[in-house]
């Protein structure tokens, strides 16, 4: 089996190293191949993956989802590990992504009456009915999300399960303009028990800087659904029902300060979005 690890990049030589150096037990050997689809890096980004053997395509941006898809299609692997450049692979996650692809989880004995065991009787149940394999085609990785270096453990931020490997066509990622996420065509998935390491905001400035590239995609998709007009809800009370949601009965309190300042940030990413969809909207009928 080939493990075709693919990252999309631009600009991120603070980070691509410590991604690529994570994954070279996984495709060291002829094992596998790494892809990096770049959209026109001015820094050391391509460079630096060059260096680590990765196959590197410049291609003009075209979106979150439609990056990744077009790093998969560049995939000649029997597997898929898509990766952020600033995530990396956890301890003992090389090891459990190596069993899964050889068929060593999700072949076990099910026995048990909880919910989880259930649905996933009733998952492979329903894919022998439409004649497709039992054996899992995706599995779901969860992921360590830090913010100014802290894990945040709390407030609805883990386990964050991705579905980050799987066979090649048996997923893609949704279209959509921000938080896309891969989804599977056929088949069933499992999960994986060690973690993805997220190093997503190591400053306030990188934080904010992507809140508000996010909250205009994310203003974008709201026109699109037809939220746009001028709602006190939406820019009021709706940022400060997630805070108090989030930080106090998901426990965000718990992540002491960095969890005050995640918390309270992204409530404020919620009304950037709804502002912006209004001002977005408000434009469009002047013009």
């Amino acid at each position: 089996m080939i493990l075709s690890v693919v990252i999309i990049t631009h600009n991120e030589e603070a980070n691509i190293g410590r991604t690529l150096a994570s994954v070279q037990s996984l495709v060291a050997d002829g094992k596998g191949e790494i892809i990096v689809v770049d959209s026109g890096s001015t820094d050391r980004t391509v460079e630096i993956a060059i260096s680590f053997g990765a196959k590197v395509f410049i291609e003009d941006w075209k979106g979150y989802a439609a990056q990744k898809n077009s790093a998969i299609d560049k995939a000649t692997g029997d597997w898929i590990l898509s990766l952020d450049a600033d995530e990396e692979v956890g301890p003992g996650l090389a090891g459990g992504i190596y069993a899964a692809m050889h068929g060593r989880l999700g072949g076990d004995p099910i026995e048990g009456d909880s919910l989880e065991v259930i649905e996933k009787v009733m998952s492979i149940e329903e894919a022998l009915a439409r004649g497709e394999t039992a054996s899992p085609v995706g599995f779901w990785i969860p992921r360590k999300n830090f913010f100014l270096g802290r894990w945040i453990k709390h407030g609805g931020f883990w386990p964050d399960p991705k579905l980050r490997l799987f066979r090649k066509a048996a997923a893609k990622f949704e279209e959509r303009l921000v938080h896309e996420d891969a989804r599977l065509i056929k088949g069933v998935s499992e999960k994986l028990n060690r973690p993805l390491l997220h190093h997503s905001y190591p400053t306030l400035a990188d934080y904010i800087d992507h809140m508000n590239r996010y909250s205009s995609l994310g203003a974008e998709m709201a026109v699109a659904k037809g939220q746009s007009g001028f709602s006190l809800f939406n820019i009021v009370l709706r940022p400060l029902a997630t805070f108090i949601y989030n930080y106090l009965f998901r426990l965000g309190f718990l992540d002491g300060r960095e969890g005050l300042l995640l918390h309270l940030y992204h409530a404020v990413y919620v009304s950037w979005k709804y502002a912006k969809a209004w001002e977005l909207a408000h434009k469009k009928q002047s013009m």
